[in-house]
């Protein structure tokens, strides 16, 4: 294994941490996808708990992985957390070669606030202002496909109302706030998305899971969706290392695994 941690530019704290294979290529070896990991903590704090353990789970599935460590509190305002997930997209995408990445193979899988700011990727990287902050033209900042595990997605009546006060500075479901709500974004040119929830959340509804799969349908938008029927919010890898065993819900993983072979995604 390749390890290697980046300090990502135009950010006074956001790093990128490589977790990649050695491959061989005389032996035929071919680059692999990559999986872009967000945790969450509602846009206050980075999760541990999401961030290595799911790295190393989907390192051992055989994919090139990173971890974003973004910025938070008052430092996630202005966009800054998307700027700084799209940043990492495009440096995987740029370093594809040395990195032994498939530059179309590109995917961004987030936890809770973690799973907002992986869908704002795929929702808001055509953002004009997002655009002109970064300063490109083109799509070279999208990911390939999205992963989205319990994630925050609306500003409504079933917003995680901490996440959305943290990156727009509104304590309301106002038009400041609805900028961020991913719902509303949602268009012909999002792309394939996996997305799992449990029915029992009560740190961030269920609801916000269903507004986005009604969004994707609308637009036509190929996804997949497991609903797990109990299970607490923050369930991770469902699992003892993660202090949250839940076998049940732990099979979103493999589920994950044949969802982006489907998609033309595999491993090896």
């Amino acid at each position: 294994m390749k390890l290697e941690t980046i300090k990502l530019e135009n950010s006074n704290s956001a790093t990128l941490t490589l977790y990649l294979h050695n491959i061989t290529k005389e032996l035929g070896d071919q680059a692999r996808p990559a999986i872009l990991v967000i945790p969450g903590g509602g846009y206050e704090f980075v999760s541990e708990r999401e961030a290595e353990p799911v790295a190393i789970a989907f390192y051992n599935a055989g994919y090139q992985v990173g971890i974003l460590r973004y910025s938070i509190k008052e430092e996630a305002r202005n966009m800054q957390p998307m700027a700084e997930a799209l940043t990492a997209i495009k440096l995987l995408r740029e370093n594809a070669e040395e990195w032994l990445i498939a530059p179309d193979k590109i995917v961004t899988c987030g936890f809770s606030a973690g799973g907002h700011l992986a869908a704002s990727c795929g929702t808001m990287w055509n953002e004009p202002a997002l655009m002109e902050k970064l300063g490109y033209t083109d799509d070279r900042y999208k990911p390939n496909a999205m992963i989205l595990c319990y994630p925050v997605i609306s500003s409504g009546e079933f917003a995680h109302r901490g996440s959305f006060t943290a990156i727009s500075g509104s304590h309301e479901n106002d038009a400041v706030a609805e900028f961020f709500s991913l719902d509303k974004r949602v268009n012909g040119e999002t792309p394939p998305t996996f997305l799992w929830h449990t029915e029992d959340d009560s740190v961030v509804p269920i609801e916000n899971a269903l507004l986005l799969i009604g969004a994707l349908r609308k637009h036509k938008v190929s996804f997949e969706c497991h609903i797990f029927n109990k299970g607490h919010h923050g369930l991770s890898m469902c699992n003892e290392e993660v202090n949250s065993p839940h076998p049940h819900a732990a099979h979103w993983f493999p589920l994950c695994v044949e969802w982006l072979g489907s998609i033309g995604f595999p491993a090896k």
